[in-house]
């Protein structure tokens, strides 16, 4: 219905939205702004301490004051009457004083840890002291209005308890505030001046140290995502080098032995043109995986999504890598050593890029060549071995930089691995890495 009205089950016409704002505004009031404070034991002791002064001081107000003569006015100004006997305190009335006073001190061994229920403590005793006493609960009043401001997390019902505090002692109450001698008058006023310009200058060091510590957090974020965009700088342009190199070079030769074999052999040429065209598929296959990882988080409409990207090449796919290799007229020979068990990607992933590079190298320089490639699984470590004869130097070995040797260093270093290439002495070339396996699991589950 409208005006905000709805019909109940009992046919009632109900204020759903009125009473939905009012739930909504009373959550608001109510609901704390941060958590309530958690006092130290010195916090405790100060607090102890300060009830306890307050406490014996108002209970000997309380004591004292029965003791004061009557007073009458004459011509406007109050004199007290003479007794013509010292007057007989009420033990009733001592009693009430002395109760109230010690209920409203005690109260305020709480008021750091409860502000708010301290203040109510000491405004309900406050509104039971008698009017000629105001001395009884006056300091208490004091010091738990201060607290309920300074420590409170319910700011609005503290606001609104200050507001009754100061009707309740200043307005409301027929009254006489308690009179400060003079020569207190300038300690209550330098204190309070002291304590201020103490807290300023307290809240200014404070505030010149988190801007200080945010500064030196910004420049370390800077430095951390300077460092993180350098990082994966290096890691993607070690991928693209190991791939882009092995396939590269692995077409280069099948290209040049399909121009010497065209114009005798066309069906070698078209054999050797399709291991062209398989390498550039799966060098684009690679490739696509690479580039692909940088748009994963948000892909465009339209384009190729995670789904569509190939799984990072590993120790299943060595096969592959050497039957590719082989169809160059290479002769390879895979062997396989251990009991095969799976390991983290990124191991498997390191495992076939130094197979890949060890293949490279020898299509490079080792035609007419044989390579062995050995991968051995031992208990507690990953080897992997690729060995060549020697031989004749291939089309694109005046092309090398040496940048794949250090890229494979890197990339195992992270796994806490080791690299070993070097020329052997009777010929050929050695690339060999060990990756312990322990270690490379505490790195995978960072």
């Amino acid at each position: 219905m409208s005006g905000g009205r709805a019909v109940g089950e009992n046919g009632r016409v109900t204020n759903a939205p009125v009473v939905d704002r009012l739930r909504a505004w009373t959550t608001l009031v109510v609901l704390p702004t941060g958590p309530l404070p958690r006092p130290t034991v010195r916090n405790y002791v100060f607090d102890v301490v300060l009830a306890l002064v307050i406490g014996v001081a108002s209970v000997g107000y309380a004591v004292d004051s029965q003791d004061v003569p009557a007073r009458v006015v004459v011509g406007g100004l109050i004199a007290p009457v003479p007794p013509l006997m010292p007057p007989e305190p009420d033990p009733g009335a001592v009693f009430g004083a002395v109760l109230v006073a010690v209920v409203a001190a005690v109260a305020l061994v709480l008021r750091r840890r409860y502000p708010l229920a301290v203040l109510w403590v000491v405004l309900y005793a406050t509104s039971v002291t008698p009017s000629d006493t105001p001395g009884l609960t006056f300091y208490s009043c004091a010091v738990a209005a201060y607290s309920a401001a300074a420590y409170s997390p319910h700011r609005p019902p503290a606001l609104a308890s200050l507001v009754v505090a100061v009707l309740a002692v200043g307005v409301f109450r027929d009254s006489e505030l308690p009179v400060v001698p003079n020569q207190y008058v300038p300690l209550l006023i330098l204190v309070p001046l002291i304590v201020a310009a103490n807290g300023l200058r307290t809240w200014k060091v404070r505030t010149d140290e988190g801007l200080a510590q945010v500064s030196a957090l910004e420049r370390e974020q800077a430095e951390a995502l300077r460092r993180a965009v350098e990082h994966e700088r290096a890691r993607i342009a070690r991928e693209l080098h190991d791939v882009v190199t092995h396939h590269v070079s692995v077409m280069t030769i099948q290209a040049g032995a399909a121009r010497k074999v065209m114009a005798v052999s066309p069906d070698q040429a078209q054999g050797a043109l399709l291991a062209v065209e398989a390498g550039g598929r799966a060098a684009m296959t690679e490739l696509r995986h690479v580039m692909g990882l940088l748009t994963m988080a948000s892909p465009e409409p339209g384009g190729p999504g995670p789904a569509d990207l190939a799984p990072q090449p590993g120790l299943a796919q060595v096969e592959a890598l050497v039957a590719r290799v082989r169809d160059t007229g290479v002769r390879v020979e895979s062997v396989v050593r251990g009991q095969l068990r799976p390991l983290p990607s990124g191991v498997e992933l390191a495992a076939y890029r130094v197979v890949q590079e060890g293949l490279t190298n020898a299509v490079k320089h080792a035609s007419g060549g044989s390579v062995v490639v050995t991968v051995e699984y031992g208990v507690d470590f990953l080897r992997v071995e690729v060995v060549d004869t020697g031989g004749e130097a291939g089309p694109g070995a005046a092309v090398g930089n040496g940048y794949g040797l250090i890229g494979l260093r890197e990339r195992l270093a992270v796994y806490g691995g080791t690299l070993e290439a070097r020329a052997r002495v009777g010929g050929g070339y050695r690339v060999a890495a060990s990756i312990p396996v322990e270690a490379s699991i505490a790195v995978e589950a960072r």
